[in-house]
């Protein structure tokens, strides 16, 4: 794949000449991403991209941003300003975390290993998709300690389970079951792409196909065929969670919830965390932003557990917003990838610097010195 990626890379035109040339010149999370799409083969910009559908969910989950307003308060002692939380036990320095993306290298050659390093570089904590292009146990080293990892089951229970013990072995101290795909999705917009690129997919993928192509896929490609298969009945239910927690010794988190009832359901059935998504609009086409599910899921949890959340986070008054809302740490996922794309582990590492200054800017502004001090009274929900 290397090799492949390497060659699909065309010089830059006139028209590119006002892109960023180096990370340290970018302003904002957005900077890296013309940049991206400029340094990226059209196929693997595609998917990085795009979202289900004609991508109406993808773009309401950045509009929905726009439906919060800040309230500002004044004359605080805001010399000091606090970004910590705590999630399991532990301090994190900011509640900005790295959210599952799958196949780093097809964006850059170092892959997962980059975003490792800059996760360590940066004290921010990481969660490793299932289809991950660097094995669970490589992207560990590279951290530093053992990240979160999440979880596509199997159609075997079997290949699950060893898949479960392989990330326990590992270290891993959560896991992350996403549930927001298992209804299917329509790519649309990736495949016409696909349609008129299908020669040139063939330089990185097995027959021209990235979905199925799973060589560069190491948590996948190591497991057994069962001796005595043990196929899935049904797709996953409630059930489904209870055999996760009596199998596992992680903290198990359900990624796809945005419903207060099905957070109810999450905290009835022994799920440790609430994880907030619409898998970056690239699921349901619901329409409905994954901001404006935080208050409901939030009254659902009602404090039992942590909720997290991402979908559409571009900006630091975008995870202020999520917090004062009820969320316990917010997740970005392009950006950070557009940053690996334009300039590897410094890209990545200046997007969460950026992303890091940009919510100490408007604690500051909105008379706020610690995350733990950041509610609903800091709100104005323009809907009203």
């Amino acid at each position: 794949m290397d090799a492949a990626y390497a060659s699909a890379q065309s010089p830059a035109s006139s028209a590119d000449s006002d892109l960023i040339t180096s990370a340290a010149d970018a302003l904002s999370v957005l900077d890296f991403e013309p940049v991206a799409k400029a340094k990226l083969p059209p196929w693997h910009w595609a998917w990085l991209s795009t979202g289900g559908d004609a991508g109406e969910t993808m773009r309401a989950n950045r509009e929905g941003f726009d439906r919060y307003q800040i309230r500002a308060r004044r004359l605080v002692d805001i010399s000091k300003v606090d970004t910590s939380i705590q999630l399991f036990g532990r301090t994190w320095e900011t509640p900005i975390y790295m959210s599952p993306v799958g196949g780093h290298r097809t964006y850059n050659p170092e892959g997962e290993l980059a975003t490792a390093r800059a996760a360590k570089a940066k004290k921010h904590l990481q969660v490793l998709s299932t289809v991950t292009t660097t094995s669970v146990e490589d992207v560990n080293a590279a951290r530093g300690e053992p990240v979160w990892f999440q979880l596509y089951q199997r159609d075997d229970w079997g290949q699950t389970r060893e898949l479960l013990k392989r990330v326990e072995a590992a270290g891993c101290p959560a896991l992350v079951f996403t549930v927001d795909l298992l209804g299917g999705r329509n790519m649309e917009q990736f495949n016409r792409v696909m349609q008129r690129n299908r020669q040139q997919c063939v330089a990185c993928h097995l027959n021209g196909q990235p979905l199925t192509d799973l060589r560069n896929r190491p948590m996948l490609n190591a497991l057994k065929t069962p001796a005595t298969p043990q196929p899935e009945i049904g797709s996953p239910t409630w059930d489904y969670v209870k055999r996760l927690k009596d199998t596992i010794g992680m903290k198990l988190l359900v990624k796809g919830i945005v419903t207060r009832e099905d957070a109810e359901l999450a905290i009835q059935n022994g799920v440790d965390g609430v994880y907030i998504s619409n898998h970056g609009g690239r699921a349901e086409n619901s329409l409905r932003p994954t901001i404006q599910c935080v208050p409901e899921v939030a009254a659902g949890v009602a404090g039992r557990a942590p909720i997290l959340v991402d979908g559409g986070v571009r900006r630091g008054t975008d995870i202020f917003k999520a917090l004062a809302l009820g969320a316990t740490a917010v997740g970005v996922g392009r950006p950070y990838m557009w940053g690996l794309a334009s300039f590897g582990q410094q890209g990545v590492e200046t997007v969460l610097d950026i992303l890091r200054r940009e919510l100490q800017l408007i604690m500051r502004q909105s008379g706020v010195t610690s995350t733990r001090n950041i509610g609903k009274n800091f709100i104005a929900d323009r809907q009203i």
